[in-house]
């Protein structure tokens, strides 16, 4: 009886160091970096003033006791690369590149997005439309006066200058957009579609409505100087997304930076900047319009 109880003791304590020494392990295998990477897709913001997220930063510094790096990106594909590369640990991606990047990963984990200001074009809240704007003295009124004409898009990996116009837009026409216009072209940012609208390089192109209120913002152009064609539905706004093999804790510092940056001077005058009232946190759940939208594009390339 004595040797059975001894014996029964061994392998209870190791069991127990196995459990200790596992959950060690997995303790060890979340990522812990020194330096936080942080990047977004190209916008109007990012392009024109680095310092601007400059408050956002320190925030983040502060919650996590660690410096934080930021990387401007070339593309909407450069930071989703970057992330599932393990080269940037968060980002802002468009709804759009996020889906396609978690499709890839998903261990990415979105914490949280901003809600946003009404402004011009922009509704109040954590969500924002893709409009089709033209110029006001174009002529332009309908979706049928703009048959045969030049079409701006941002970036392949938009959610509101890609995704929707051929998704929800192809359907009110009943036609893929380059059958429906004479050239669909690139512009490169919602920025860039709104002053090629102004300055007659396209007919008419898909902007983003917080983007293009930045564009007035810049004093580029007016609100009278668009007319808006088309509109599409609400969709949420650009996420923060972290990797998720980060440590829990570190995750969660992130996150509570972002919902706790109105509680500063300095971070309500950034939000300001961005016309916005403070973050909000999401889910990758929230995102599940954009998959849709993704799974209808999809099934027409096929």
């Amino acid at each position: 009886m004595k040797n059975w109880t001894k014996a029964t003791k061994t392998v209870a304590a190791t069991l127990l160091a196995s459990v200790v020494s596992t959950g060690a392990l997995v303790a060890q295998e979340c990522k812990n970096p020194e330096v936080i990477r942080f990047s977004m897709i190209p916008t109007e913001e990012t392009t024109q003033e680095l310092s601007l997220y400059q408050p956002l930063v320190n925030r983040i510094k502060e919650a996590t006791g660690k410096n934080v790096e930021f990387f401007l990106p070339t593309s909407y594909a450069s930071v989703v690369e970057a992330m599932l590369g393990g080269f940037v640990d968060l980002g802002m991606h468009g709804p759009y590149s996020y889906v396609i990047a978690q499709e890839k990963d998903p261990e990415l984990r979105v914490i949280a997005t901003y809600a946003k200001h009404k402004g011009q074009f922009q509704e109040e809240g954590p969500g924002y439309k893709a409009v089709l704007v033209a110029r006001a003295d174009s002529g332009f009124t309908t979706v049928e006066d703009l048959k045969g004409t030049v079409i701006g898009l941002t970036d392949p990996a938009s959610t509101s200058g890609n995704l929707l116009p051929r998704v929800s837009f192809t359907k009110v026409i009943g036609a893929e957009l380059e059958d429906y216009f004479s050239r669909v072209v690139y512009t490169g940012g919602h920025d860039l579609s709104g002053v090629a609208v102004i300055e007659g390089q396209v007919d008419a192109a898909f902007v983003a409505t917080h983007r293009l209120d930045n564009v007035l913002d810049r004093g580029i152009a007016s609100m009278d100087d668009y007319v808006v064609i088309w509109s599409s539905p609400v969709i949420p706004q650009d996420p923060f997304v972290v990797n998720g093999r980060l440590c829990p804790e570190i995750i969660e510092q992130i996150q509570t930076a972002f919902l706790t940056l109105n509680d500063s001077e300095e971070g309500r005058q950034y939000l300001e900047n961005v016309n916005a009232s403070k973050f909000v946190a999401m889910t990758d759940a929230d995102y599940d319009i954009i998959r849709d939208l993704k799974a209808a594009k999809d099934a027409k390339n096929n």
